[in-house]
């Protein structure tokens, strides 16, 4: 059954908790009318509505919070967390608001949260809006990496106003409506254990376990299963980020989900000239969060985590389940990493090459999606590749060398060049956002034009396809693509 706005069946099983956890508060609308600017069908689908919903004259006052939704009882949640390493003992949903959830037809459950409307009680002296620029950064993210079947937080739609939002200049106001089947963070868990608060501690822990984890609810220890979980999920995202070359940019406690999903898109950052030490946030003076930090990171992360349970599970189990997350993680990565080369999982060799072909990578700055999407079109016969690859290279020779070898192992590989090089186009993408993109999209809808956004969005839903006609995004980005700066303003 196809939804209307008026059919969606609403409910809010985190309203159930106490308000401990949240405050209860609406959005508030634009000043200006309200207007739509892009709405994603494929997000649609998880709500199960009609794919014409975004015609009813109703949408965008609903998606901007002028008409609420039946059954709707919006809140914004609390939490706390270590920002660039440092506890912050408040802070909670500023400028989001959740409005309620459904469960579609295939019984998943999404939240749905509208950000960017209003001021809450956490908005700590914020305006609690949004900017069309980082609105759009997020919804082209979020379906980006749901493209290159990274975890993660959707996107509805955007929408927006002519009111005038102050940043660093004075900017459009828009809202993002995004999807998640939870936003509970692990800062969430935060709070309370802070606050010696340890009976709201046990009741967040058994609404994660009840509404996400119901296959540990009959387990022996079932807080130490739900660390554990939460570390394994992880353990791969954070070998997912690396192997697509993405940087988060803001990996803070707040910002990382109990559910494994990226969260929270700001200076977000693909890698383009390979760099392991690249930072992606102008804000970000001491490199904490730069990108071949993520997994230490995370680790970091997941320990903060682990201390919040400690009231409610052994010391040594919540030991056992951090110690589990570098051998998980590198499993992970070298997994993902082996299969970029087309080699087959297992392949001992296969770590060696992605180590000597990296280094070269980052001492030549070879464009990181380029290079490995190229790949897919060697063969294991001899001579030189005939796509220009070495010339990628300061040091030509050594790459000759490093071919060799890499031909050497898929001579001795099971699988025939076609049936490899088609595996590894479809985990090697020709298209990744990068920021340059992201910046013309919004160049272009400030002049009130969104056909980029929708351009932009076919292509990245399907970034491993070809798109001869959208080729000129595969390409390396423009001499003035070196002049974007994000932060976390972003």
């Amino acid at each position: 059954m196809k939804h209307s706005l008026d059919s969606l069946p609403l409910s809010n099983s985190f309203a159930r908790l106490s308000e401990a956890f949240y405050s209860r508060v609406q959005p508030t609308p634009f000043r200006k009318p309200a207007h739509l600017i892009h709405f994603n069908t494929a997000a649609a689908e998880l709500l199960d509505f009609d794919p014409e919903i975004a015609r009813d004259s109703n949408f965008a006052n609903v998606f901007t919070g002028r008409q609420p939704l039946p059954n709707a009882e919006p809140l914004a949640m609390l939490y706390a967390g270590h920002q660039f390493g440092h506890y912050v003992q408040q802070l909670g949903d500023g400028r989001a608001i959740m409005l309620g959830e459904t469960t579609n037809s295939r019984n998943e459950k999404w939240e749905i949260q509208l950000k960017g409307s209003g001021q809450t009680p956490y908005s700590r002296d914020g305006d609690g809006r949004a900017v069309l620029r980082s609105t759009i950064r997020e919804y082209l993210c979020s379906e980006a990496m749901h493209g290159l079947g990274i975890p993660t937080t959707r996107a509805l739609c955007i929408t927006g106003s002519d009111d005038e939002v102050y940043r660093e200049q004075i900017e459009t106001g828009a809202m993002l409506t995004r999807l998640a089947p939870s936003h509970v963070r692990f800062g969430s868990f935060e709070l309370f254990f802070y606050r010696n608060q340890h009976d709201e501690l046990r009741a967040l822990a058994d609404y994660v376990i009840e509404q996400h984890y119901p296959e540990l609810a009959d387990t022996a220890d079932r807080y130490a299963a739900l660390l554990q979980t939460v570390t394994d999920r992880t353990a791969r995202l954070m070998a997912q980020w690396q192997a697509a070359g993405f940087a988060h940019g803001v990996m803070n406690t707040d910002n990382m989900s109990v559910l494994g999903l990226t969260l929270d898109y700001g200076p977000f950052g693909f890698m383009e000239a390979y760099e392991p030490g690249f930072i992606c946030n102008h804000s970000d003076h001491h490199g904490r969060y730069a990108f071949d930090q993520q997994p230490k990171v995370g680790l970091f992360n997941l320990s903060c985590f682990a201390q919040t349970l400690l009231p409610l599970l052994d010391v040594d189990a919540a030991r056992d389940a951090l110690q589990s997350f570098q051998p998980k993680y590198t499993d992970h990565y070298n997994r993902l990493m082996t299969a970029k080369l087309g080699l087959q999982a297992g392949d001992t060799a296969a770590n060696n090459l992605i180590e000597a072909l990296l280094a070269q990578m980052a001492a030549s700055r070879t464009d990181y999606t380029n290079m490995f999407r190229s790949l897919s079109d060697i063969k294991q016969g001899y001579g030189k590749p005939g796509n220009g690859l070495r010339d990628r290279f300061v040091d030509r020779d050594r790459f000759d060398r490093w071919l060799q070898d890499y031909r050497a192992r898929l001579r001795g590989s099971a699988l025939a060049d076609e049936v490899r090089q088609a595996s590894m186009k479809n985990t090697n993408p020709r298209y990744v956002l990068r920021n340059y993109m992201a910046q013309i999209a919004i160049e272009k809808a400030r002049d009130g034009d969104y056909s980029e956004i929708d351009r932009q969005l076919k292509l990245l839903q399907t970034p491993y396809d070809e798109h001869p006609d959208m080729a000129h995004y595969a390409a390396p980005p423009p001499d003035w693509a070196s002049d974007i700066q994000v932060s976390c303003s972003s």
